[in-house]
């Protein structure tokens, strides 16, 4: 009966067999079968065994592996191996039992030793398997951040988007070739880094620049949700109507709003809620429904003012106005008017199983009604009586300007 040798997964570096242990070195040497990328396969080019080029697809390196469990297997990475490289995929597919790993200093270590700081409380990731787009609010809001580029998203696209994005307090860091003769690291402004091309083994560092805001100096007050009620372009005769910041806040957290989540703001008014839930749902769509043409128009100057694209405004009366749009993921129906009960009604029918409606109201006969309408629904109805005061200054005192009280409900449509 065939024995089942242990198979090993080596780290290696750009100085190949010299670099490692001399254990790790003579495993290398005696393998009977080498598996790995051409790179790292070219490291080593005095070991005898045979040799497996291993692509974009590690199911066939698998087979291998597989098939030759009488043979000694090494599988050959770069750095360390458990660090963002094939170890998890490998003991994930045939079990940890039968390998053994022996890790290099990860190119990552390496990156940030050469620009000498510490890596412990840095934003880690490998853009190989995570969008740029999926991790740049990570990026915002760290001090270090260090990143494995990938052909998709080398360095100067990274730079490119974070000064798109507003985050231009960083200094950036490109590490190539890290261990190789032909070693270089370059250091610069991100607006300096998106003019050059970097070989494609490099790491990429950024460290947040001392005694710099978080963002953009013109974008402080500009919050993702909650903005200043005067942020908002309002209707003179009507002024005062848009929803509050303070109630906005409250509806969108129950809109739970996911990043493509497709949203409905049917009584758009001014935009302040579905401009914020546009913010949020950046890969979504917010459909802002209105029938005054007169706020129809505030809608597309406020959606331009915050520079919002996925926002689409719909001049037209509920329920008809929406009969061509796709269902929603989440609903806000706000206003005053009697026909609210009927409008939350139409929305709730249209609704995705699991999506979530909320509404506002300032009467308490609207409370009654559609309460009443959603508990037929589902029992948990969720409902708030909201009173505000807003702080101001009179004669050097604080004193409060107390806000119309606000009835709020929340339903998550059952399956």
């Amino acid at each position: 009966m065939a024995t089942t040798e242990k198979v090993y997964i080596i780290g290696i570096n750009e100085n190949g067999l010299g670099g490692l242990t001399a254990v790790a070195r003579k495993l290398v040497e005696t393998a009977e079968l080498l598996v790995g990328d051409e790179h790292t396969l070219a490291l080593v080019p005095d070991a005898d065994g045979a040799r497996l080029v291993v692509g974009t697809s590690l199911d066939e390196a698998v087979r291998q592996v597989e098939a030759s469990a009488d043979k000694r297997i090494v599988i050959l990475a770069v750095g360390d191996p458990l660090f963002y490289g094939v170890a998890r995929y490998f003991c994930d597919k045939l079990g940890k039992d039968r390998f053994e790993v022996i890790p290099h200093v990860s190119t990552m270590q390496l990156a940030f030793a050469r620009v000498k700081e510490s890596w412990e409380e840095a934003f880690l990731t490998n853009l190989a398997g995570h969008g740029l787009e999926s991790v740049l609010e990570q990026i915002r809001g760290a001090e270090k951040v260090g990143l494995f580029t990938s052909e998709q998203s080398p360095p100067a696209v990274v730079a490119t988007a974070l000064l798109n994005q507003g985050i231009d307090y960083f200094t950036g860091y490109v590490c190539e070739n890290l261990g190789s003769p032909n070693e270089r690291v370059t250091q610069g402004e991100l607006s300096d880094l998106t003019k050059h091309d970097f070989g494609p083994l490099n790491v990429m560092i950024l460290v947040r620049k001392p005694h710099v805001p978080d963002r953009p100096t013109e974008a402080i007050g500009r919050r993702l949700f909650g903005n200043p009620d005067d942020a908002f372009l309002q209707s003179r005769p009507k002024r005062g109507l848009l929803t509050p910041a303070e109630i906005r806040s409250m509806v969108l957290a129950e809109m739970d709003l996911g990043p493509a989540s497709v949203v409905w703001d049917i009584g758009a008014g001014s935009g302040s809620v579905a401009i914020e839930a546009a913010q949020i749902a950046s890969a979504g769509t917010v459909y802002a429904i209105e029938m005054d043409p007169d706020d129809h128009q505030l809608i597309i100057e406020n959606a331009k003012r915050f520079d919002v694209s996925n926002l689409v405004p719909v001049l037209g009366k509920a329920p008809q106005a929406w009969n061509d749009l796709p269902d929603p993921d989440s609903v806000f129906v706000g206003g005053s008017g009697r026909g609210i009960k009927r409008l939350v009604g139409a929305a709730y029918q249209r609704l995705r199983v699991g999506g979530r409606l909320v509404a506002t109201m300032g009467s308490i006969n609207n409370l009654a009604e559609t309460h009443e309408l959603l508990h037929g629904y589902s029992p948990d109805v969720k409902a708030w009586m909201v009173n505000l005061a807003r702080g101001n200054y009179q004669l050097g005192r604080i004193r409060f300007e107390s806000l119309n009280p606000t009835f709020l409900l929340a339903i998550v449509k059952p399956g």
